[in-house]
């Protein structure tokens, strides 16, 4: 499904072109490797890796199934973009990111919720110190899936490395590390409340300690009828801002500025879609804004706005609730 999502993404982009695919199955390969315009496809991602004509590789194996491809690839010295998480342990990050050091080449990791309009217009204000000292940084993502979609390697521990804080919470939690900066220590609780059958949980909170003193916490489940939209809720000294998706539902600063009546006024619609109820009911745009900004990173020479180090953080912090929901004391980042 995500591969789907990266195909229309590189036809939209501008200054990127899909040339080649590698998959399990020959028929279904060949069949996407024509839908998207690609002139070459294989069961065998060494094939695909040795083209003088890919320079770019992007990998959508399922999350505990990036390491190898990755290090494959950047041993042939191609760069490569990968659909989050990066990898399922900040190890097995580390280990892409040793690699890619060593072989000069770019790591990307996609995090598409950064490039919403909402999520940038939020940061900004915190870049300004609009807010004055963080007092309290949560995230809330209260989604459904049903029982149908723990099929496969989702929620399982070998390939997806968790289920929800992994696979579903991790871009709110990025975001929120992304805003607030890295907690320092998190104590964290989690649960198979209603999908019983996975090896991961279904359903986790967690209390932070931010390092500046701020605290938060976060809510996520997969267990909640109908699924609601991604919350992230930033409450400050001189101001307070709720993103809801993409969208800002609440703007309140005791200073006013220009621009911030026509931030409350509007409505507009959630360019990136939304994920609560359904994986494919989001848009592909944010894919294309990532894809644009991977393109002009690669044939201008400046920084990605996600690398790979960005990714690892979401990934560390997971790693770190899980650690604790399982001791049952507090973590230190």
């Amino acid at each position: 499904m995500i591969a789907e999502f990266h195909a229309q993404a590189m036809a939209q982009a501008g200054g990127a072109q899909l040339t080649a695919v590698a998959g399990r199955e020959a028929a279904k390969t060949a069949a996407f490797a024509r839908k998207h315009g690609a002139g070459f496809s294989t069961t065998h991602g060494a094939e695909l890796i040795a083209r003088a004509d890919v320079d770019v590789v992007c990998i959508t194996t399922p999350s505990g199934a990036h390491l190898e491809p990755a290090l494959a690839a950047i041993r042939a010295g191609k760069h490569v973009l990968i659909e989050k998480p990066v990898e399922i342990t900040p190890e097995r990050v580390d280990q892409i990111l040793a690699a890619a050091d060593r072989a000069g080449v770019r790591v990307a990791a996609i995090f598409q919720a950064r490039f919403g309009t909402g999520a940038r217009t939020l940061k900004a204000a915190l870049d300004a110190g609009r807010f004055g000292r963080l007092v309290l940084a949560s995230a809330q993502v209260k989604w459904h899936r049903p029982a149908s979609y723990y099929t496969g390697w989702k929620g399982t521990l070998a390939l997806d490395g968790g289920a929800v804080l992994m696979n579903q919470a991790i871009h709110g939690l990025d975001l929120l590390q992304w805003f607030a900066g890295m907690p320092e220590e998190v104590f964290a609780w989690s649960t198979r409340r209603v999908h019983t059958g996975i090896e991961g949980e279904d359903t986790a909170c967690a209390t932070l300690r931010f390092p500046g003193g701020a605290l938060g916490t976060i809510e996520a489940t997969t267990a909640a009828w109908p699924g609601w939209a991604r919350r992230i809720e930033l409450c400050g000294e001189h101001g307070s801002v709720t993103l809801e998706d993409d969208r800002i539902v609440r703007w309140d600063f005791a200073r006013a500025e220009p621009g911030d009546e026509a931030i409350r006024a509007a409505k507009p619609a959630d360019a990136l879609g939304s994920g609560a109820a359904a994986p494919g009911a989001i848009a592909i745009e944010g894919h294309v804004r990532q894809y644009r900004d991977l393109c002009a990173a690669l044939r201008e020479n400046r920084p990605l706005a996600v690398d790979g180090r960005e990714g690892r953080k979401a990934v560390a912090l997971v790693h770190a609730l899980y650690q604790s929901a399982e001791r049952g004391v507090p973590v230190k980042l």
